[in-house]
């Protein structure tokens, strides 16, 4: 009887064991770059501002140590948020030239490495003789689209960057699903954010860490995208930006830089306290606003809002606009709002701005979007018609503060002080006038003192998850033994052959 209740208690704690390591925390990866949010009727490519000549301060023209000169690096972005932001980069040697999406979304420098339908050159590693395979593959997954490949390494130099060849991992994509897309100009992505989001784990150096380490730059970035606003207009397509490494160029923003601090150093992880539609507020309490994040990501097109959050905003923009029948499609991105030729939309819509918590806790200061930005043009549809897409949407994965925002600011992404920074844009402007507004200070007072901490951010979980698991298996190797401990007793002549194995659980 001792044997049997023993027994039973045994199978009840693994029972009990199984069910907690069975999935309750398994914790998807949710890197999403959402660059492309194309409807399969239409072109939904967004019109293109040339960049605007502004700002009265004196450039600081180099870093403070000298290392690199940032207008050296002015205006070597080309794209716009509907295809993304690209940067030319020389791979290998000899040199192989090619265009990189920037995206401060993910951490990996990763390359095609062979011909798709999609792109017009790639990679070939067999030509480098400076490539060298490390024997690791790489694959990275994201909400739309997918790649892999391998890993190596190899020298790599930015025409418009930090004037050093630099040595760095690079993934070599082999195969790809959703990844590539029609009538883009870039065949690699150029991961921005944190080795923690690095693939296959962080011991994969990301390229920015690289650039610090070798160049001794500050560890600072800046970016300025400047692809708002009308059509280009012309067969070729103006600077579509600017990418700052080393610190920030002041020549390309205007007034005021006000930070905010980085919660947590995996993306650019910030904390928004409040969204205001036509300055009403939507009277949620701040923790919506950063469920299951807020992040500051290049590599999203759209503002991706949680779903309640975007819900509230088009029952505001709704309320406020001067336009009541639009159809649901229109708010879910799906269908395009349409007017004659020459007409322009913006007067119906309200500005939107988001409240982020400023470097002095007790204050917030406020970033501000006018339609231009969130309302935007769409080209080769109608010869007689304007057509607009809603650049809102609603997530499953956070809120996104991608290129419709980041469009109207020059951003900071100062990581050697925990902090991300935004100013108005030299470049957020039509017809003379600023698309974006930039105030602040404003008492916090109102709202909780940590919006972001309500929810369990993914590295801890990742942390809780390896720990509950390891919990898991030590209790299985005691019930085990416990198990055997008997038999042992009973038939001590007999050896133990069977060996108990742990699953472990990869969480990505």
């Amino acid at each position: 009887m001792a044997h049997r209740r023993h027994a039973l208690l045994c199978l009840f704690f693994f029972r009990l064991c199984f069910d907690i390591c069975d999935g309750h925390f398994a914790v998807p990866l949710k890197i999403y770059l959402g660059k492309f949010n194309f409807s399969r009727d239409v072109d939904l490519t967004p019109l293109q501002q040339t960049p605007g000549v502004g700002g009265k301060l004196l450039s600081l023209a180099s870093d403070p140590a000298g290392i690199v000169n940032f207008l050296d690096m002015v205006n070597n972005l080309e794209g716009d948020s509907g295809r993304g932001y690209y940067i030319e980069m020389s791979i290998g040697t000899p040199a192989q030239k090619l265009n990189i999406l920037v995206d401060t979304g993910s951490s990996n420098f990763a390359v095609a490495s062979t011909p798709h339908p999609f792109i017009t050159h790639y990679f070939n590693t067999s030509l480098s003789t400076t490539f060298r395979p490390t024997g690791r593959t790489v694959a990275v997954r994201y909400t739309q689209g997918n790649w892999e490949g391998g890993l190596g390494i190899d020298r790599v130099s930015i025409p418009k960057g930090p004037n050093q060849s630099i040595v760095i991992n690079i993934a070599a994509i082999s195969a790809s699903e959703g990844f590539y897309l029609p009538g883009v100009n870039w065949q690699g992505i150029l991961g921005m954010a944190y080795p923690l989001l690095a693939r296959p784990d962080s011991s994969v150096e990301p390229f920015f860490n690289s650039v610090v380490r070798q160049t001794g730059i500050p560890d600072i970035f800046s970016l300025q995208m400047c692809g708002a606003g009308v059509s280009a207009g012309g067969a070729t397509d103006p600077p579509g930006g600017s990418l700052i490494m080393g610190g920030a160029e002041p020549t390309l923003y205007r007034g005021v830089m006000w930070y905010t601090p980085i919660k947590e150093e995996w993306y650019y992880q910030v904390e928004v306290l409040k969204l205001e539609v036509g300055e009403q507020g939507l009277n949620l309490d701040c923790s919506e606003y950063n469920m299951d994040k807020a992040i500051v990501d290049s590599g999203t097109t759209l503002l991706r809002l949680p779903a309640n959050v975007f819900n509230a905003v088009v029952d505001a923009i709704t309320r406020t606009s001067m336009i009541q029948d639009f159809s649901s499609g229109f708010w879910e991105g799906t269908k395009l709002a349409c007017w004659m030729k020459g007409e322009t939309p913006w007067r119906f819509f309200p500005k939107i701005s988001i409240y982020l918590r400023a470097s002095n806790t007790s204050e917030s200061f406020r970033i501000t979007i006018l339609p231009q930005l969130y309302i935007q043009p769409i080209t080769d549809v109608d010869s007689t018609l304007d057509c607009f897409r809603f650049g809102v949407s609603s997530s499953a994965n956070g809120l996104v503060i991608g290129a419709t925002v980041m469009e109207g600011f020059y951003v900071v992404f100062d990581r050697a002080q925990k902090r991300v920074g935004f100013a108005v844009s030299s470049c957020a402007v039509s017809g003379g006038a600023a698309l974006s507004e930039i105030a602040g200070p404003f008492s916090a007072s109102d709202v909780g003192t940590d919006c972001a901490g309500g929810s369990l951010n993914e590295p801890l979980l990742w942390v809780i998850s390896y720990a509950m698991m390891a919990l898991c298996a030590t209790i299985l190797l005691t019930l085990l033994l416990l198990l055997v401990m008997p038999c042992r007793r009973r038939h001590r002549s007999g050896d133990i052959t069977d060996q108990s194995s742990l699953v472990r659980h990869r969480i990505k």
